[in-house]
């Protein structure tokens, strides 16, 4: 079956796929629902991002979170909690102005705060990101059908769990700037798992950096791994949120 990796990117989202009997390819797709309308009916998508959206918020997220960070020592910070669906639904304009922006972080760690035990705020990474998660959210809430084929990963798990349960040495970034030589090792470990190194070597597609580019390929690897059953959850069994949505990370 059809194999695809997911990472949101500044242009939208970065698509690693495998179709049988073929080579890997990579797209970018301006919304996620365009991402899965490309796809066949049967097809498994593995994405960094969170799927199912909790009521209210615990110490140290969902539960997934919880589970795997322990999993990455000094790669664990990469792992960070998801809170409420009411502080993520608070506010959902486009936002014109950095003012605006900074106003709605604000607004949306307000909510966080009262729906949270202890009280939590939002983090900047978290918010960055708010929109992309209630585009998955209000797909998969208007197309059950769709559950069973899109998953929940994250890129440092999967590097983890691709080798043999060690988290990577080196960091991806460093201060928001890109490490060389941690994308080096993550490069070297997908090789192990089937990749071409010119294929990795490539220049991702517009409106997408590097390393958006490498943790969609390693997403793929885990759709993979779903697909033939080797991957495990994290809960497993999965948790599901108040729409039945399943609330794991898998890898």
């Amino acid at each position: 079956m059809t194999l695809v990796g997911v990472d949101g990117c500044k242009a939208g989202w970065i698509a690693v796929r495998r179709d049988p009997g073929a080579s890997p390819s990579v797209s970018v797709f301006p919304t996620f629902a365009m991402l899965v309308d490309a796809l066949p009916a049967d097809a498994v998508v593995a994405v960094d991002m969170p799927i199912g959206l909790p009521d209210h918020s615990q110490r140290g997220g969902r539960g997934p979170e919880a589970l795997v960070r322990p999993l990455l020592g000094q790669r664990q910070s990469s792992v960070f909690a998801i809170p409420s669906r009411a502080a993520l639904y608070v506010d959902t304009d486009d936002f014109t102005t950095v003012e605006a922006w900074y106003v709605a972080h604000r607004r949306a760690s307000e909510v966080a705060k009262t729906t949270s035990d202890p009280p939590r705020g939002v983090s900047i990474q978290a918010f960055g990101i708010f929109a992309k998660i209630r585009e998955i959210d209000s797909l998969l809430i208007s197309r059950p059908e769709l559950r069973g084929r899109i998953f929940e990963s994250h890129p440092e798990v999967a590097f983890c769990r691709l080798n043999d349960g060690q988290a990577m040495s080196l960091p991806k970034k460093i201060k928001g700037m890109v490490n060389l030589a941690g994308m080096a090792e993550r490069k070297a470990l997908l090789c192990r798992h089937g990749y071409g190194k010119d294929f990795l070597d490539g220049a991702p597609p517009k409106g997408a950096a590097a390393d958006d580019f490498l943790d969609a390929a390693v997403m793929m690897l885990i759709a993979d791994r779903i697909a033939s059953g080797e991957a495990r959850p994290f809960p497993d069994p999965p948790l599901t949120d108040r729409f039945g949505i399943p609330v794991a990370i898998w890898a």
